[in-house]
């Protein structure tokens, strides 16, 4: 009987907080932010401002692929839209920002020949 009531006063009595205590806690919270800064808000930012200057340095003759995996030739570049001509005598409009990268000159010819 003995055991249970030492027990009971053991759960009832709070334990003391060590002193110095109260400032680890922010500690974790910068540390936690400057990791997820430096893994997470950093790259994605970096990538989104080099898509921002692909985009904007697109040109008519330029080689590109779209989001969908679509490949062509810029043909008309308009405010917000580019032409993109699949073959001679096909054509698709699509939005700039489905654009996900330019080509280097001839890809298209190289796939072609390599068919």
């Amino acid at each position: 009987m003995s055991f249970l009531t030492l027990a009971a006063a053991a759960g009832a009595a709070p334990a003391a907080a060590p002193a110095g205590a109260a400032w680890q806690p922010i500690i974790m919270l910068v540390i936690f932010g400057l990791i997820f800064y430096f893994m997470l808000i950093r790259p994605q930012s970096k990538r989104a401002k080099e898509h921002k200057s692909m985009i904007e340095a697109i040109q008519k003759g330029d080689e590109v692929v779209t989001i969908g995996g679509i490949v062509g030739k810029v043909v008309k570049i308009k405010d917000q839209f580019v032409v993109v001509a699949l073959s001679d005598d096909n054509q698709i409009i699509v939005q700039k920002h489905a654009v996900s990268a330019t080509l280097p000159k001839g890809t298209i010819e190289n796939v072609y020949s390599n068919n």
